[in-house]
């Protein structure tokens, strides 16, 4: 196998095909509808790991909400921007961010951690906690897998990937303060010739208020 390409490699590389390939994941589509039903009018939104801007963005966008979203593919962010002008993308490294206490009234991470070692991803979660407002959401999705650094093939493309199981996620969610108030398991094919069968989780976790 040849090295492991990074994250900006890969999207930049898959651009909107990966939109294409993920765009019949219904249960991604269910994971933000519950959220639209649990935020407040205008409320402020952070997405890491936006991609092209859909759905995620979008449907928050469309729905009134302040949509911040973060990427490390430069043409994902220019993807991002031209598809979802209601929304503001900018270039950066989630593990690089900052942000006060209480600034987000919800945050959404969908498999965006993917190439994250476990203890990168841990420290993310635990930051993102204490970004969230008292009664703020949390939804994280990703490929629930107990593997820290296997490589494999993702839509033609190398890569290095990290993962947690479904309970394990649980208990660094609990671990950083939330509450785990929705879960939702599904199989999913991405429309992609180099794909196969992907077990996904989408787990929603509340802050106390």
């Amino acid at each position: 196998m040849t090295r492991p390409e990074t994250a900006a490699e890969v999207f930049d590389a898959l651009g909107t095909a990966y939109e294409h390939a993920f765009r019949a994941a219904t249960a991604h589509r269910a994971a933000v509808t519950d959220l639209l039903a649990a935020l407040s009018p205008g409320a402020k939104v952070l997405d890491l790991g936006a991609g092209t801007g859909r759905p995620t963005a979008e449907l928050l966008a469309a729905a009134g909400h302040d949509v911040t979203g973060y990427d490390v593919a430069p043409k994902m962010v220019a993807i991002a921007r031209e598809q979802v002008p209601a929304a503001r993308f900018e270039l950066g490294d989630m593990r690089e961010l900052s942000y006060p206490d209480a600034t987000w009234d919800a945050v959404t991470a969908f498999f965006s951690m993917l190439q994250l070692p476990r203890a990168e991803q841990e420290a993310v979660l635990g930051r993102v906690a204490d970004w969230l407002k008292p009664g703020g959401l949390l939804v994280f999705a990703t490929v629930p897998a107990d593997v820290d650094g296997v490589d494999i093939v993702f839509m033609g493309h190398p890569v290095r990937a990290y993962s947690f199981a479904a309970g394990a996620l649980k208990e660094l969610l609990a671990a950083a303060g939330l509450e785990v108030v929705r879960e939702d398991a599904a199989e999913f094919v991405p429309d992609h010739p180099d794909a196969g069968p992907e077990p996904h989780v989408y787990l929603t976790a509340r802050k106390p208020a």
